[in-house]
């Protein structure tokens, strides 16, 4: 049984945010098999590439967003999550401060950064319109794998911090 820890610095994204400031680099320190393709997962999520995410996960995948409650199984409605991730946060960047594999199972901690450009619900379902600042945020993804591709993705984020950050929405 392997355990492995590292912190990757993906250096190849080619957009981040105007608000992410300097990068969060750090260095490698495990060579576990399914580091590199959770790297190449990553370096997808951060150039926004539906398609290579999309071919990392296995037919019947599962995603699911404990914070906002959605679950989509199979890769076309975790295209389309996907999508509205990426249209909610059109220049959403991740960077992963430590990411964890052992046998069949990744588990990663990151923080997200991005723009709010677009209306968010905030508490009691009301909305929350677009402030223009910068937002940030701090998640966890388990990742169990199956044949080297993701059979699952379960995403836990500070929900909270990020609704911190923003205006309390008009009565």
């Amino acid at each position: 049984m392997q355990f492995a820890t590292s912190s990757l610095g993906l250096g190849s994204v080619t957009e981040v945010p105007e608000c992410y400031g300097a990068e969060m680099g750090q260095s490698r320190i495990s060579e576990h098999p399914l580091e590199a393709i959770i790297a190449a997962y990553n370096d997808a999520w951060n150039r926004h590439d539906t398609s290579t995410l999309l071919a990392l996960h296995t037919e019947d995948s599962v995603f699911e967003n404990h914070a906002s409650g959605e679950t989509a199984t199979g890769k076309a409605a975790i295209a389309r999550m996907i999508g509205r991730i990426f249209l909610m946060f059109p220049d959403v960047h991740f960077s992963f401060r430590k990411i964890y594999v052992r046998d069949a199972l990744v588990v990663q901690e990151w923080t997200a950064i991005a723009t709010h450009q677009r209306p968010i619900l905030g508490r009691g379902g009301t909305l929350i319109r677009p402030t223009g600042k910068c937002l940030e945020w701090d998640g966890v993804d388990v990742l169990p794998m199956r044949d080297s591709l993701i059979l699952r993705k379960d995403t836990y984020l500070d929900q909270a911090s990020i609704l911190r950050q923003l205006p309390e929405p008009a009565p």
